[in-house]
């Protein structure tokens, strides 16, 4: 907010800033002239594809996501999964927090809440597919039904070194990527069955008010939970569910109204731990 406040330039790689403060945060980027740049690699990969490009053509944006480790899962097996299991994600070197996330597909939840606030093309024009190879970042199709991807290495030096040197480009130490090694790539539907995080997300974005500051810190609550060995895996999003059943909040218009929204929806959550939740 500060940056923001100055006018700068931020390379945001955060996106529960603007998962639970996105009307504030970009209103205040609005008022002082600011200019975000997307880090995270699909918002990157979008904010590429829509270069020299005009919002107003976009039909649809689609963010990917690889499905984490335990995207072959049964139901069953999933049920049982642990925290170490949860963070062996098969593509990305990344923390436990959101290696979790990834397993339980609510980092792709709050990529769509993130999505919806950078590339304002309304939640109708968003979707989620998912991609296991993690090569193809995310796409963007036009009203001509051309879709423009950005194709990579599954490495955030990528989406870094283009927020660095833009509007230019600069060189990074990774090899040439090679689509005859990698031999296919594959895309599937959400199974939001067994990984119900992006529907709740959706849902949450789509209520307003305070319910993605709500979902966010929630959902931290319960990823803490589950590696400290207090929540089974599905329980995770069945807390974050239950707390946005139980407890509203009206859209915050300070960064004040999030950090209470954020210190309230937490204190639920801790106070839902140890109840039969699925």
């Amino acid at each position: 907010m500060r940056a923001a406040q100055r006018g700068g330039t931020i390379a945001l790689a955060n996106k529960e800033a603007l998962v639970s403060a996105g009307d504030v945060l970009m209103a205040c980027v609005k008022n002082h002239g600011a200019t975000v740049l997307p880090t995270d690699s699909e918002h990157n990969a979008i904010f590429q594809c829509l270069a020299g490009n005009r919002i107003e053509d976009v039909a649809r944006i689609t963010l990917t996501a690889s499905g984490g480790p335990l995207r072959t899962w049964s139901a069953e097996r999933i049920a049982a999964a642990t925290p170490a299991e949860a963070v062996a994600h098969p593509n990305w070197s990344m923390g436990a927090k959101i290696s979790v996330d990834s397993a339980t597909m609510m980092n792709k939840g709050l990529e769509f809440i993130e999505a919806h606030y950078l590339f304002p093309v309304g939640l109708e024009r968003l979707r989620i597919v998912v991609h296991p190879q993690s090569v193809i970042h995310s796409m963007v199709e036009y009203h001509d039904r051309s879709t423009l991807a950005q194709l990579g290495p599954s490495d955030m030096r990528v989406p870094i070194a283009s927020c660095l040197a833009w509007p230019q480009r600069m060189e990074t130490p990774l090899e040439p990527l090679d689509l005859a090694q990698l031999g296919e790539l594959t895309f599937f539907a959400p199974d939001e069955q067994r990984f119900p995080a992006t529907r709740i997300a959706r849902e949450a974005i789509q209520l307003g008010g305070g319910a993605p500051a709500i979902l966010n810190a929630a959902n931290e609550v319960a990823v803490a939970a589950f590696l400290d060995g207090k929540l089974g895996f599905l329980q995770i999003t069945a807390l974050v569910e239950k707390v946005l059943g139980t407890f509203s909040a009206p859209a915050p218009a300070s960064l004040e109204d999030v950090l209470a929204i954020d210190e309230e929806a937490r204190a639920k959550a801790e106070s839902l731990l140890g109840q039969t939740l699925v």
